[in-house]
């Protein structure tokens, strides 16, 4: 089974028994794509990208995922942040939800910011968008108590699920950004839309020019989302 339209997040062969991810995965999940020798982590504004196989970099080599090359954008423009990169294919909001507080207390450094984009894999689950928005909701609500501003970055309804689903599916996004104060990045995979050569060949993940494609069009707001103020060490 393929899917053909690119707006969907992971391969049905990921769906697979791919629930919450294995322990030792999720134990090594601290540590970038491709550890940066630019500057010690001291001097860097940590940063956490938050998802599913589009962080995870799925079908990618090492230091090619979407939170690795978006951290080089932002570095090339002279902000110095350090991404960790957070992603695991086949990651539901609920398993999202069900590791967060297990990543932030793992992280060397209190994050300034978050960016967040689950929801592709309770899609394709066909999972009922009340409990996708209840996850998602419980996510931003742990990350503005902690006081971490957020992007979220919103995926619609595959157009094969019906107009009653979408209805209740892509309205969540940019409701719950508006309710816990996040930067909403409308539908953030709409440049590989009408280019299947963006795609790999399982016509959902992206290829890397898509990769490149994504953090060009994302890059702005990620940047402008950060604090002011630097890197804040986390309390001990």
């Amino acid at each position: 089974m393929k899917w053909n339209w690119p707006i969907v997040v992971a391969s049905p062969l990921l769906i697979m028994g791919c629930g919450q991810a294995p322990k030792d995965k999720v134990e090594n999940l601290l540590v970038t794509d491709k550890p940066s020798a630019a500057a010690p982590v001291a001097n860097q504004t940590a940063v956490l990208a938050l998802g599913d196989s589009l962080f995870a970099g799925y079908g990618l080599g090492p230091g090619e995922s979407y939170p690795a090359h978006l951290e080089a954008a932002l570095k090339a423009r002279g902000v110095p942040v350090k991404i960790v990169n957070a992603g695991v294919s086949g990651d539901t909001t609920a398993d999202g939800l069900a590791r967060v507080d297990f990543v932030l207390s793992g992280m060397k450094q209190e994050p300034a910011l978050a960016i967040i984009s689950l929801g592709g894999n309770d899609m394709l689950r066909a999972v009922p968008p009340a409990e996708t928005r209840k996850n998602l909701a419980a996510i931003l609500a742990k990350f503005k108590a902690a006081k971490v501003r957020v992007v979220l970055l919103q995926l619609l309804a595959a157009p094969n699920l019906g107009q009653e689903y979408a209805g209740g599916f892509n309205p969540i996004y940019p409701e719950l950004a508006k309710k816990y104060g996040a930067t909403l990045v409308p539908f953030w995979l709409a440049p590989l839309q009408g280019h299947p050569e963006l795609l790999q060949g399982d016509h959902i993940h992206p290829t890397l020019p898509g990769i490149d494609k994504l953090v060009a069009a994302t890059v702005d707001q990620v940047a402008e989302a950060l604090p002011k103020t630097a890197v804040r060490p986390a309390p001990r």
